[in-house]
């Protein structure tokens, strides 16, 4: 049966951390729109911060962020002036509003900054924004970065949850994407994060890659299980490489075919769930009492573009350049270019150049995929409860997939339109029948598993 869908559903298809996706930002959302999005938010909202660092001192064959390499501290060291530019603006604009709830630093590399710049940037945000005592504030971890100055400044900005790239512990795996990066390397990091009494490690790891197999991705994933993470986030390499020109380093003869991909995913996850974790959508998983695995037994599981999420802050500010911030009127993207959002952000100015306000029908369908993707199932009362008309029109198109579709992508169970166990690999797959951009986009993406 997986193998009959993989061949039906098993397409090219947007891994939906929004809806609509990026390809369908246009330029229409510019800085005025933004600025007033700010201005609008209602006094006490909750607010979440993405912070882009795009630097890294060397740059990883599989990556597909927007970063670039440096040598050199002086181009990092010029960025963050046009960052603390930005979060001074931005600051300014929703001062007395929106608390924030969470911090996200991603990249790029967050942890090539130096420590006492990162020690810097975490006070600065704190001194432009209403930080809630409990703030959640994730970093991202090149394990090759760190030290115990980096660890220190880490700690001393608040860092409550650590996110270590891992990838793959298999050298050849390591060579063909130059990542190289040792199991006893990776633990040292774990080490010293837990000894900061930081209380959460989420580990990432990649299938799909070159020259793995179901074996070396087992291997790798019972060494990383030893680690004790409270997260894992098990993704599939997503092979772009008309996106990003380094990927061609990359031969596609080293990579492995649609069935074994989709074997790689089934037994790694299935190893991760033999060890006690919970399956969380489509590639994460926790430990029973992490709040990722708490809030998906709730039913109040989130996806943004860092993956699912317990977060439930309505507004995300993306502060660097391709940040992406999300609204409840739309969707804001900065500029791409860092020098060409170095100059919009200088003197009191905003770094957007595109982005897409909502319809009615988006935030129909956005629910649906979101909750697709989160829970693999909605149910047909809340959608009518949460968007009348609108919701009842949806309702046709689920009915009809559920009762005609060939191919078991959704059963009606009850009120609840739920995707079948057999299904859940390709809900990507399910969530782009709901997509109404999809068809007549011109975006390429990624394969569905």
């Amino acid at each position: 049966m997986q193998s009959e869908l993989a061949a039906r559903v098993g397409e090219n298809v947007p891994r939906y951390t929004s809806y609509p996706t990026a390809p369908h930002f246009h330029a229409g959302v510019d800085p005025a729109v933004y600025r007033g999005w700010l201005e609008g938010l209602e006094s006490g909202c909750e607010i979440s911060l993405y912070l882009h660092i795009p630097y890294c001192d060397r740059l990883c064959w599989f990556c597909a962020c927007h970063t670039k390499q440096t040598r050199y501290y002086e181009p990092v060291t010029a960025y963050l002036r046009s960052l603390h530019a930005e979060i001074a603006t931005v600051g300014g604009l929703v001062s007395g509003k929106g608390h924030v709830r969470a911090v996200h630093f991603g990249g790029g590399s967050p942890t090539m900054l130096k420590p006492e710049d990162m020690v810097a940037l975490g006070a600065f945000l704190r001194n432009s924004f209403d930080f809630v005592p409990d703030t959640k504030i994730s970093v991202e971890i090149d394990p090759n970065d760190m030290d115990e100055a980096r660890l220190d400044a880490l700690a001393e900005i608040g860092m409550t949850r650590a996110s270590l790239g891992v990838q793959d512990f298999e050298p050849n795996v390591q060579k063909a994407i130059n990542r190289e990066q040792s199991f006893l390397q990776t633990k040292a990091i774990v080490d010293g994060v837990r000894s900061r009494r930081v209380g959460s490690i989420n580990l990432d790891l990649l299938y799909g890659l070159p020259h793995q197999s179901r074996e070396s991705v087992c291997s790798t994933v019972a060494q990383a299980l030893t680690l004790e993470p409270d997260r894992m986030a098990l993704f599939g390499y997503a092979h772009v490489p008309w996106f990003k020109k380094h990927q061609t380093m990359i031969k596609e003869a080293w990579l492995p075919g649609p069935t074994e991909r989709l074997a790689q995913s089934q037994l790694a996850a299935r190893a991760i769930v033999d060890k006690g974790y919970e399956a969380i959508g489509l590639d994460h998983f926790a430990k029973p009492g992490d709040a990722l695995a708490i809030a998906a037994r709730a039913g109040a599981l989130h996806r943004n573009f860092q993956g699912y999420t317990e977060d439930r802050c309505e507004t995300l500010i993306g502060l660097g350049p391709s940040s992406i911030g999300r609204f409840r009127q739309g969707y804001v993207q900065n500029n791409i270019s860092t020098a060409e959002y170095g100059s919009m952000v200088a003197h009191g100015g905003l770094a957007v150049v595109r982005g897409i306000a909502l319809s009615d029908d988006d935030r129909v369908r956005g629910w649906i995929i979101e909750r697709l993707m989160c829970d693999f199932a909605f149910s047909a009362v809340d959608l009518v409860e949460r968007f009348g008309k609108a919701g009842q029109k949806l309702l046709l198109e689920s009915s009809t997939m559920a009762l005609h579709d060939p191919v078991p992508l959704l059963e009606l169970d009850g009120d609840r339109f739920v995707v079948p166990a057999e299904s859940r690999p390709f809900v990507r797959s399910i969530a782009a029948r709901f997509d109404k951009y999809f068809q007549s986009g011109r975006a390429r993406h990624s394969v569905a598993v």
